[in-house]
């Protein structure tokens, strides 16, 4: 896709965003380093960072079908990293000093302040990519992925705190090091390998309303869902945070033990399968939308076919490395993105996303770049693979090429047999070219066209 310029006011905001996120990194790095001490805070580094490679790449698997772009990933985990810990943490120094003041258990501010003020500042980075940068949300797993790094980001830093402060530094100032070290790997596995979960957990109640959001046209929608998912996170925290209050204040470890079986191992599993469904609904899109372009002579039945899944995807990549070595397989990448990407432009036009004159002018100019990258992207490998039958695809019927010289057109079968492109037709011209059904665009070039 051709880069778009960056004018003086995105670069203002873009400046305004680094400049914030870098400043919170900064105050962050000095009050923990004045409240932990450099030793203490360069374990705690160490030991809150091992579990994040794991969760960004349980993300960033779930969003393999349409990859979001690294810039948005990197700015949702720094934003939860720098801008939510530092909000968070001075709300809730000022909750828990109010709570004093009045006489209050400092127990509450885990309870009444910090569930809030942590989900919200969680959610607002996302927030902020949904305003912004709409169109770059595919749906209710681009809210799981955004919200999900946000709150990894989030946990990173707050395990510092954790680990480097109660484990290493109480327990060396009170029985040398060997003590801080053992409290911390008691911290980690308790904390991180048990527990590493809630935050992400919490957070993607919000990513499943944003997502919602992302995709309709409805306003109040848009406006409801994303409030009550952050609500619902806000709830399952301050329920979390609860359990161990009533633990220690009653001393029944039953209460805990309940509340993590009963309530945060369903969610948390109902929030997997719902991850893994959506996963799954989003490579049979391309199945649903696409058909469109190959009854327009774009595509061909077996190439909308290799898209449906991450296997035939790969089995694709194969092929294409196998025809067209590494070039090819560079190629067929690209050629996947685009094509998901041009299914999720179609489906978002046909729930009417776009209602603006000018958001359905971009929505074309946008298809046509699509559409003219597939074109591109398929001379690389199409028509180069000897095993593959000598054959035009036209829109609606194979021509097919026998070995006497004869050609007979075909119909094309119910199930593709042959997951591979094969030749096209001359399609129409992109320019002006619009699936039948898309409001404010121009009808699309007559069909089918002359054969050679």
């Amino acid at each position: 896709m051709p880069l778009r310029r960056l004018g003086w006011r995105r670069f203002l905001v873009l400046a305004g965003v680094v400049l914030l996120i870098a400043a919170c990194a900064v105050f962050m790095v000095f009050t923990l380093g004045q409240s932990l001490g450099v030793q203490a805070l360069l374990i705690g580094v160490v030991a809150a960072i091992l579990p994040v490679p794991v969760l960004v790449a349980c993300f960033l698997w779930l969003d393999r079908y349409e990859p979001e772009p690294l810039k948005y990933l990197i700015f949702c985990f720094a934003w939860g990293a720098f801008v939510s810990t530092a909000a968070s943490l001075t709300v809730n120094d000022f909750a828990a000093n109010r709570f004093a003041d009045w006489g209050l258990p400092s127990a509450l501010t885990g309870v009444l302040v910090a569930p809030f003020i942590e989900e919200l500042t969680k959610a607002l980075g996302p927030i902020l990519l949904l305003v912004f940068r709409r169109r770059e949300w595919s749906g209710i797993t681009d809210g799981l992925v955004y919200c999900g790094l946000s709150a990894v980001g989030f946990a990173m830093v707050e395990n510092i705190l954790y680990l480097g402060g109660l484990g290493y530094a109480s327990g060396a100032d009170r029985y040398g090091p060997a003590t801080g070290i053992q409290q911390v790997i008691a911290i980690f596995i308790l904390r991180i390998l048990l527990f590493g979960f809630a935050h992400p957990l919490f957070t993607s109640m919000t990513g499943v309303g944003l997502g919602i959001a992302s995709r309709t046209a409805d306003r109040r929608i848009r406006v409801l869902a994303p409030i009550a998912g952050l609500l619902l996170a806000m709830m399952l925290h301050g329920t979390w945070n609860l359990l161990p209050t009533l633990t220690q204040a009653t001393g029944e470890a039953v209460i805990m033990l309940y509340g993590f079986l009963g309530l945060m191992v369903p969610v948390f599993f109902g929030t997997v399968g719902l991850a893994l469904w959506l996963r799954a609904w989003e490579g049979r899109l391309t199945e649903r939308v696409l058909p469109d372009y190959v009854r327009a002579g774009w595509l061909s039945p077996p190439e909308v076919a290799a898209l449906s899944g991450l296997g035939r995807r790969h089995a694709a990549r194969s092929w294409a490395r196998r025809v067209a070595g590494d070039a090819g397989v560079r190629a067929m990448r690209g050629y996947q993105s685009a094509a998901t990407r041009l299914a999720l432009l179609r489906d978002g036009a046909l729930r009417g996303l776009d209602r603006k004159p000018a958001d359905q002018e971009r929505t074309a100019r946008e298809e046509r770049e699509l559409l003219d990258a597939i074109t591109a992207y398929r001379s690389f490998f199409v028509g180069r693979d000897p095993q593959a039958p000598a054959g035009v695809w036209d829109g609606s019927r194979y021509h097919l090429r026998f070995p006497d010289g004869t050609q007979r057109a075909v119909d094309a079968p119910d199930e593709p047999v042959v997951p591979i492109p094969v030749v096209l037709t001359p399609a129409p011209a992109p320019v002006g070219y619009a699936p039948p059904g898309w409001p404010g665009l121009r009808p699309a070039s007559p069909w089918p066209p002359t054969h050679p």
